[in-house]
């Protein structure tokens, strides 16, 4: 039998739906965040939301050299890994908050 009973039951079941219910309205919240990644001082900036969507990509003019494209490449590169590295810095702090810091598989 379940400690504390039927009613026990009744209330782990009510937490785990309340939990569900939150983790969802979370990751709708975080898929429609939007976080700024850079690299090159602010040269190339882009801008990702939740889904790994890209919103915007702006290169500055001076970042722009034809004969070092390797070098244009690189930071466009840095500023998708800084990006990406943020949406899921921000996606792993909300889910820690909902589950208490618990690892549940398939959540995160």
């Amino acid at each position: 039998m379940f400690p504390g009973g039927k009613k026990g039951m009744k209330d782990l079941m009510k937490q785990a739906q309340k939990m569900q219910k939150d983790m969802m309205k979370t990751q709708e919240e975080l898929a429609n965040k939007v976080e700024e990644g850079s690299a090159g001082g602010g040269m190339v900036k882009v801008e990702m939301n939740g889904k790994h969507q890209i919103v915007s990509l702006k290169i500055d003019k001076e970042a722009v050299d034809p004969d070092d494209v390797e070098m244009l490449e690189d930071l466009i590169i840095s500023a998708f890994n800084d990006v990406i590295k943020k949406i899921s810095a921000t996606s792993d702090s909300e889910m820690s908050k909902l589950t208490g810091g618990m690892n549940i598989p398939g959540l995160m």
